[in-house]
């Protein structure tokens, strides 16, 4: 069953497009920018993706599969939530997309995420998606 609600955030970020997008891929930049996650994976399509850390004093273990990946433009995984309270069933992953378009010399980047199950879902998911690009465009633009 798929459900009907998606959340969709973006943000201009004053990086070239394949700094923004190194930042997607490299697992020691997501620590610093998602929460303090600790991602894994290979990143060819159809490889595991996990992201494993603490959350308000509870370990998590998150699951993703790797759908697409077109370096500098695409990302996208189905993703479940350890924490969601859901169960580990192909029918509760969501898909979350990343897109990228340069713009002269900022990086506008677009995060959906597909499948949401609630409006109150869809409202907390795109709050964390806005948190993450929030904490995304400090991280690159500090280092300006």
């Amino acid at each position: 069953m798929k459900y009907e609600y998606s959340a969709q955030v973006s943000e201009t970020i004053n990086a070239p497009l394949w700094e923004v997008w190194e930042a997607l891929v490299t697992p020691e930049i997501i620590k610093k920018y998602f929460f303090g996650t600790d991602a894994k994976s290979d990143w060819k399509v159809g490889s595991p993706l996990t992201f494993t850390g603490e959350w308000d004093g509870k370990t998590y273990e998150d699951k993703a599969r790797i759908l697409e990946n077109d370096p500098g433009r695409r990302l996208k995984y189905s993703y479940w939530s350890s924490m969601s309270g859901i169960e580990d069933l192909p029918e509760n992953y969501v898909d979350v997309t990343y897109e990228l378009n340069e713009k002269g010399d900022h990086t506008l980047i677009t995060i959906s995420q597909d499948n949401i199950q609630s409006e109150k879902a869809k409202a907390h998911s795109a709050e964390n998606w806005g948190k993450v690009l929030k904490s995304l465009k400090d991280l690159l633009e500090q280092e300006k």
